[in-house]
């Protein structure tokens, strides 16, 4: 492959809506149909939203075929591997643990790396437009380090206790926050934490991103569709989950002692349960519920993507727009090499 690769050999698609970036890319990401799809690029970085817990499989959507071989770097780092591509990011934390910005932000630095040193394409893949940020620009507070007191002092505050404090200690920053943001403890806490570090430290953080020299020009593309497609298509995905066991895979996951308080069962696709397995809603109610999530996620991360300028953007409606893509990253990458 590195033959071909060297040769000018090109990656192509992913497969559901949303973004990816070749150099740096990302998308929400259905792996088996982007390897199926992909013609020479040899080290798939998966950009993750949840899918960064062992054990949480099917809720996070991870897509990996039955066949795909799971070894290790250096007895540490786990990865993937389908067809010759390597696909990390997977399983890199347990359940109990929390997992933040800064933790991706190190790990992807160092993939990224080790893959340009094997002269090989990093491709980052992913939909959460904070994480793709960090990487491609830099977030100045990814780096702003966890206050233990603080965090215990503020444990058993309600939301509308902590946007209270964080209101009177950054009013920019509360006043900027959308409706998700000031009902999500974990990020309000994250925010004091931040505007605090601010204040006893008299300054704004400093900027630091990936970029690692020679990295070259990013690259980026979109695919999106409309919205009755979106629509179909994440209600069909969560329709195979709940088919796949997320039900008896959320059961084994409260057998083993991880409650609903951590942070892995916050994510979308398994924090709607809770209401379910404590008799507050039924099965249909919740699984209702989780496609209403699903599609709401979906259009927060359009909003959020369609503001930046650098994506070239494809619809998935448009029978060619595989053979428009190719085309594109063609003249790109022929010029970047």
């Amino acid at each position: 492959m590195k033959d071909n690769y060297r040769r000018g050999g090109r990656w192509t698609r992913i497969s559901k809506a949303q973004k990816w970036q070749s150099r740096l890319q990302g998308a929400r990401l259905q792996t088996m149909h982007s390897i199926e799809s992909a013609w020479h690029y040899l080290s798939l970085v998966e950009r993750f939203t949840t899918d960064r817990g062992k054990i949480l499989d099917i809720g996070t959507g991870k897509d990996l075929p039955v066949n795909s071989k799971v070894k290790s770097y250096k007895s540490k780092v786990k990865y993937s591997e389908i067809k010759g591509v390597k696909i990390w990011g997977y399983d890199l934390v347990e359940p109990r643990k929390e997992f933040s910005v800064t933790q991706y932000l190190n790990f992807a630095n160092k993939i990224i790396t080790r893959i340009q040193k094997s002269n090989k394409l990093p491709i980052l893949v992913g939909g959460t437009g904070l994480y793709i940020k960090a990487v491609v620009d830099g977030i100045p507070t990814a780096f702003v380090p966890r206050n233990a007191r603080l965090r215990k002092n503020l444990v058993a505050k309600s939301v509308d206790e902590l946007f209270e404090i964080l209101a009177q200690l950054d009013p920019f920053k509360a006043g900027s926050m959308n409706s998700s943001d000031k009902k999500n403890s974990r990020r309000l806490v994250r925010a004091i934490e931040i505007a605090q570090w601010k204040l006893e430290n008299h300054k704004t953080p400093e900027v630091r991103s990936y970029r690692t020299p020679g990295v070259g020009q990013i690259f980026f593309v979109g695919l999106t569709a409309p919205q009755d497609i979106l629509d179909q298509l994440i209600v069909k995905r969560v329709n195979a989950r709940v088919e796949s066991g997320i039900e008896k895979e959320i059961q084994d996951l409260l057998a083993k002692k991880i409650n609903w308080n951590h942070q892995s069962m916050s994510s979308l696709g398994y924090r709607e349960w809770k209401d379910f397995f404590t008799g507050v809603k039924t099965r249909k109610e919740v699984i209702d519920q989780w496609k209403s999530d699903e599609k709401k996620y979906a259009r927060r991360q359009l909003t959020w993507f369609k503001k930046d300028k650098r994506i070239n953007w494809f619809d998935l409606s448009d029978k060619n727009w595989q053979k428009e893509v190719e085309k594109l990253v063609g003249k790109w990458y022929s010029k970047s090499e």
